[in-house]
Formats: structure tokens, C-alpha cells, sequence
């Protein structure tokens, strides 16, 4: 057995008689046990008494010193706030526990992104430290409440850390909250924890910063891996937005839309794509409409579904999204299905709002297209055109929350934020970036 050295978190390279790893030493509950993280994010664990050779290959990075410090502001750069809500993008490695933990302090960011300090000066707030599936609506008003504090305050812009799952969710909320923005807003997560070999958290940090400090785009949007490779990140419109894996870091993809731009990591230069973006203008004030409705739902439907999930929408609700098959359709038209289609009505005549959008990732619905899709659209359902069915959720309780009924009902058919493109080409009906 050979001597076991190195601190928790020095690199090290271990070697026993059928293999060798290298990675980051972690520590160990079990003092016979010496466990490495590797490149790739996992861990694994080697019997001691089976290791022939074990040596520090590099000493725990200094960088870790500068968390806790104040950082120096520099007149010559500008400010960019960076809001907290928790997820994978602020957290790192505890060494002493062995755990992943979340810094939130602008030097701890610093400490995990260096590269920040020389595009802007950092002030950071935590606004909330949750799952992202955990989210409320009050997060998105605390949310906005915090945006609204740091737009009048002037700073260049913010980047909000979010976790990725219901990302969308947050930027299409966001979207549709502000009616005026003077800045541009960019959620920015991380389908890889910062400790892992293949983390994109600093690259999409990064590539936000640089979008906000160099461009008079104003907004919200997501920055996120244009492609698996650590090249480019996209910028793209917080209502047009979805994460398509599970697991890949290029998992966010515009639907129905190009990105706004993209942002070169490697010499930091931006590229837009839409020529009709929103600009910084002369007026600069901020109108936040930050209300929704709790009784608002989103419904799939599938196959042999019982009749009472639609009692139960229809009974418990204010308004739903009905997120149908291909052009929109429901099972509303035969045996037991034509008491949905009577509850639907029934719900509708009594004040209930209905919104239909599609199950595919790509297209749009339509009522005219199909004699059942023309029965629905009778009874006051309204089709959403190319709208993704979590924009649609988000707009209408939005909308039930801040707007008459009635009003909300004709603004959830109209394009407000760029949820809706009037037209597509054949290449953007279809594109997966």
C-alpha cells in the first residue's frame, strides 16, 4: 500500500495494479477509503490498501481565497447584478462535507468565475433558494420586485441563476410581467453542477455578461449552451423558449423562432440574428404587472383519459390550457368523450376561459382545419396559434391576474411579447437552433 497523501481538494492521481485515475480528492467518512471526483463529475472510491502510487498533482486552487473578500469596483466597467433563486449554477464543492453547496456572495462568484471581474463589477442578491419545481408565482413577483429595485437603480443589466427545469417557465413569466423594461434580463443555469470537468455554468455566465455589457439589447431572455461544445452560447426570447433534454448542455432550443443572438465564448464577440430586437431608448421607466390568477391550470390530454379530468379542470379553475394533439385536438367527440366536449361549453357559457395549444414541439394550432377542431372553437375555445403550451399557461394566469376577464380573453390570442409568429418560413418551422 502506498503512502495516502494530499488535503481535500488538491488534485491527485491515484494508481493501483489495474488502473489510474485522476481528479479532485474529496473527503472520505471511511478513513480506508479514498475517494476522487472525476472529470466527468463522479465519484469513485479506492480501497487503500489496494493503491501502489498516490501523488499531488496540483495544490487546492487559490481562487477559493478570494470568496468572503470585497472586490475592488472599477469605474471603467460596468454593473451587472446577478439574482439568486438557487440550482447548479451557484453551487460548488464543499470540501469539508464532501457536499455541493451554494455560494451567493458577488466574491464567491468571483471565486467560481474570474473571467467576471473583467467584463463588469458584480453586486449579487439572494432572492430565493429553491428547486426550480418548487417555484411559486410569488417567486416570479419577488423576482420582478428585485428586477425592478435594480433597473431604476442603473445598472447595465441583470443576470438572473436559475434552476433549469421550469427555466421557461420563469423567463416567459417574466416576459410577460414587465411591460416596460429599460434593461436586458438574462436567466442563466446550468444543466452541469459547477464541480464537474463538463460544468457549462461559467460559459453561459460568461457569455450573459458579455451580451449585457456590450449590446443595448433590453428584455428578457435565457443564455444558455448554443452546443454541446464549449463555443457558443444563444440568446433567446424568454416566451419562445424550451429545454429539450434531460441532461445536455445544449438542452435550451428556441421553438417556432431563431435565437436573438449568439455569443461567441471564445473571443467573446456577439453575433445577432433578428435585426428587430428591442433597444434601449429614451424613455426609461419600468411598468411591472406582477399579478396572476392561482385558478389557472394546464391540462394534457391523452388516449382513454376519464372524463373526470375534465371535471376536475372545470370544476376547480378559473381558466386552463388544454395542450391537445396535433392541430389541437381533444377527445371531445364520440361515446364518453362528448361530455367533455358538453363540460367544455357548459364551463365556457359560465365565464371559464379555454386555451388550446399542441402537444408537438414545432408548428401551430388551428380551429378550421378539422370539422371537431371548428366545434371547439365555437363554444369560445381559442386557439394559440404557435404558442408553447408553458408560454400559454403563464400568459393566461398572467393575463386573469392583471386584466378583466373579458380583455384577458381577447389579449391571450394577440401576439404581447413575441409568444406568437404571424408567419414562418419553411426553415424556422422546423429548427432545432
Amino acid at each position: 500500500m502506498a503512502n495516502i497523501v494530499g488535503k481535500a481538494g488538491d488534485r491527485v492521481l491515484v494508481k493501483t495494479k489495474k488502473a489510474q485515475e485522476e481528479g479532485i480528492l474529496m473527503p472520505s467518512s471511511d478513513d480506508k477509503v479514498v475517494i476522487v471526483k472525476l472529470e466527468n463529475g463522479y465519484n469513485i472510491g479506492f480501497d487503500q490498501k489496494d493503491v501502489t502510487e498516490m501523488k499531488v498533482v496540483k495544490k487546492k486552487s487559490a481562487s477559493d481565497k478570494i470568496a468572503g473578500k470585497k472586490i475592488k469596483v472599477d469605474k471603467n466597467l460596468p454593473t451587472i447584478a446577478v439574482l439568486h433563486t438557487g440550482g447548479t449554477i451557484a453551487s460548488k464543492v464543499d470540501y469539508k462535507s464532501g457536499g455541493v453547496i451554494a455560494q451567493f456572495s458577488a466574491s464567491d462568484l468571483i471565486a467560481m468565475v474570474p473571467e467576471l471581474k473583467t467584463i463588469a463589477n458584480v453586486e449579487t442578491e439572494l432572492v430565493s433558494n429553491m428547486m426550480s419545481e418548487d417555484m411559486f408565482f410569488e417567486n416570479y413577483q419577488k423576482l420582478g420586485t428585485a428586477i425592478k429595485k435594480y433597473a431604476e437603480k442603473g445598472v447595465k443589466g441583470i443576470i438572473i441563476g436559475h434552476g433549469t427545469d421550469t427555466l421557461a417557465y420563469t423567463s416567459a413569466a417574466l416576459t410577460f410581467m414587465f411591460e416596460q423594461l429599460n434593461i436586458p434580463v438574462m436567466l442563466v443555469g446550468s444543466q452541469r453542477s459547477s464541480d464537474r470537468g463538463s460544468s457549462d455554468a461559467a460559459m453561459n455566465l460568461v457569455c450573459a455578461a458579455e451580451f449585457i455589457a456590450q449590446t443595448d439589447f433590453v428584455g428578457v431572455a435565457t443564455c444558455m449552451h448554443h452546443s454541446s461544445g464549449d463555443d457558443t452560447c444563444a440568446i433567446i426570447n424568454g416566451t419562445k423558449v424550451r429545454k429539450m433534454h434531460t441532461s445536455r448542455r445544449d438542452a435550451f432550443k428556441a421553438i417556432n423562432d431563431t435565437p436573438v443572438a449568439l455569443v461567441d465564448y471564445s473571443n467573446r464577440k456577439v453575433k445577432f440574428l433578428k435585426k428587430n430586437y428591442a433597444k434601449k431608448g429614451s424613455n426609461d421607466k419600468v411598468k411591472l404587472l406582477d399579478k396572476f390568477d392561482n385558478k389557472v391550470g394546464l391540462m394534457k390530454t391523452y388516449p382513454n383519459a376519464d372524463p373526470r379530468l375534465f371535471e376536475f379542470f372545470t370544476k376547480h379553475y378559473d381558466a386552463f390550457v388544454i395542450e391537445g394533439t396535433g392541430l389541437g385536438h381533444a377527445p371531445t367527440n364520440v361515446g364518453d368523450n362528448l361530455k367533455n366536449y358538453e363540460l367544455l361549453k357548459k364551463f365556457i357559457n359560465g365565464g371559464g376561459v379555454v386555451a388550446i395549444t399542441s402537444q408537438c414541439i414545432y408548428g401551430r394550432v388551428h380551429p378550421s382545419v378539422y370539422t371537431n377542431l371548428r366545434r371547439l372553437a365555437d363554444i369560445g375555445c381559442i386557439f394559440c396559434e404557435d404558442m408553447l403550451p408553458e408560454t400559454a399557461y403563464i400568459k393566461l394566469a398572467w393575463l386573469m391576474g392583471n386584466y378583466p376577464k373579458e380583455e384577458a380573453r381577447k389579449m391571450l390570442a394577440k401576439n404581447l411579447r413575441g409568444e406568437i409568429n404571424n408567419r414562418l418560413t419553411f426553415e424556422e418551422d422546423f429548427v432545432e437552433g
